[in-house]
């Protein structure tokens, strides 16, 4: 057999070639770890006569992930309507007995604890699943119901099919709300008190090639500890803001669940940790250049959490060096950041394919289409208008801490409302008061309105939907909500009166 050997006179070197070096052992392999350094002591152009391969790695939450599994037929058979594998509904996207199994779904007795990812773990795990399904019957698929444990050594197929991984990089989020909320990006504490982002940075495969020169259609990478393939671009594709993502598929009978996790985000659902590793063909002193990029080259945007709109509000920059630190700065406010992501299992991945490649066990190959660089990710066309607080809600009645509770009485009587909001000299908010507190103030004889102000009161912003603030209320067991800006001044109040009304509940 003939070896192809590598012309070091010549810029730029060809798959074929590195594919001969690997087969006998000579191929010459770095981590993204490793590039970065030998690129910064020894320079580009040294990296590329030395370096051909470059590999990649990441590891954290990514929901739009899934399996396809085929369990068989039964005996009669059945042509499933419904299916359910550990108490977490299935979907049946086509024939008899095909299911996809998606990451977020949720078992219908342990939600928000159990989910798709820890289904398919399990089974990537060697575990026994139950499968419970119905169907309505027909002549050929007589069965209406069944009941089966499984492992996945009884299912014909299992592959991994996710339509959205690998973001090329992810927003840092915070909350700027008084109370704390739960979102895909973790626990959120109010008034910017913690902040989370994800992604690996410098050693993410998308940022290593950031132009796609490499990857596309066909591209064998390294998925939940096994071999997998690009299959396109995943969902949601958007290169030209460095959002870049893959839609990935492999044998989940041959990953490993180091590499592959379900997880459960505290009051937000379900998902599947993933394991992507992409070897990236140094073919030219270019690509040894972008895959010397740095943490701190790579930005993104703090994004307030707290604000319930698609386009939420934008607070700063950082870098991944930044966040990789622990803490940012916002508008002089230190905030502790923390990683969704894994870093640690990212390197390792990286350093996997890294051996793989090195042992002949892995080869690299040419995509058959690029991933596309000039798609741009379009939002939802809307054919409902919806409502946001500022469209209901009206002026509030006010008053000052320091006024007498029979005046606050008499307002509520004349004014007909049944909350005051406290408000400072700038119309600040610093409580509210309601008819209850105030009847039974009076019944006790009390005088000073501060003995009986709530203090922690719960707010809406005027450009949040209406429906939350309906969430809110049920959730607080409350009826009225003070509307603030960020300076937290008044701008009015809505009452569960003007929700029911529009909502019609």
């Amino acid at each position: 057999m003939e070896v192809l050997k590598l012309d070091t006179k010549k810029n730029t070197r060809t798959l074929k070639e590195i594919n001969a070096k690997i087969r006998t052992g000579d191929a010459q392999v770095l981590t993204a770890e490793e590039m970065k350094k030998l690129v910064e002591s020894s320079g580009v152009e040294v990296a590329f006569k030395e370096v051909d391969v470059v590999t990649t790695g990441t590891f954290g939450a990514m929901c739009s992930s899934g399996a396809i599994i085929n369990v068989g037929h039964s005996d009669p058979p059945i042509k499933i309507q419904r299916a359910w594998v550990n108490d977490v509904e299935a979907c049946h996207p086509g024939a008899a007995v095909d299911l996809y199994i998606g990451a977020t779904a949720m078992s219908e007795t342990q939600p928000f604890e159990y989910g798709g990812g820890h289904v398919i773990e399990d089974l990537i795990r060697g575990k026994e699943v139950e499968l419970k399904a119905t169907a309505y019957g027909t002549d050929c698929y007589p069965r209406t119901r069944m009941k089966t444990n499984l492992t996945k050594d009884n299912l014909n197929q299992f592959y991994l099919l996710n339509f959205r991984n690998c973001y090329q990089r992810y927003a840092c989020a915070v909350n700027s709300r008084d109370e704390t909320i739960y979102t895909y990006m973790g626990k959120l504490l109010p008034r910017l008190r913690n902040a989370t982002f994800s992604g690996a940075g410098e050693l993410n495969p998308l940022m290593n090639d950031p132009d796609y020169e490499t990857i596309g259609i066909g591209t064998r990478i390294f998925l939940g500890g096994a071999q997998g393939y690009v299959i396109g671009e995943g969902t949601q594709h958007d290169p030209q803001n460095l959002n870049g993502t893959l839609m990935v598929r492999g044998n989940c009978k041959e990953m490993m669940p180091d590499f592959l996790q379900g997880a459960a985000f505290t009051q937000y659902g379900t998902t599947l940790y993933v394991g992507i590793g992409v070897p990236i063909p140094i073919l030219n002193e270019g690509l040894a250049k972008k895959t010397a990029i740095r943490d701190e080259e790579i930005f993104t945007h703090v994004v307030d959490y707290g604000v319930p709109r698609r386009d939420r509000p934008k607070l700063g920059k950082v870098s991944y060096k930044e966040l990789k630190s622990g803490v940012i700065t916002i508008d002089d406010k230190r905030i502790r950041v923390s990683s969704l992501s894994s870093l640690k299992t990212a390197k390792k991945i990286a350093g996997t394919l890294k051996s793989w490649i090195e042992n002949g066990s892995f080869y690299l190959t040419s995509p058959v289409e690029r991933l596309p660089i000039d798609s741009i990710f379009k939002p939802m066309k809307q054919t409902e208008e919806t409502t946001f607080v500022a469209n209901v809600m009206h002026a509030a009645v006010t008053c000052k801490e320091n006024e007498e509770i029979r005046d606050v009485a008499e307002r509520i009587v004349t004014r007909s409302v049944n909350h005051i909001v406290v408000v400072d000299d700038r119309r600040r908010l610093r409580g509210i008061v309601t008819s209850w507190d105030i009847t039974r103030a009076m019944a006790e004889g009390r005088k000073a309105l501060s003995d009986i102000v709530t203090r922690r009161v719960v707010t809406v912003k005027p450009d949040e939907p209406l429906e939350t603030t309906s969430r809110k209320m049920a959730q607080h067991n409350i009826s009225a909500l003070p509307v603030i800006d960020s300076k937290q001044k008044v701008l009015g109040i809505v009452t569960s009166e003007d929700v029911s009304k529009l909502l019609g509940r």
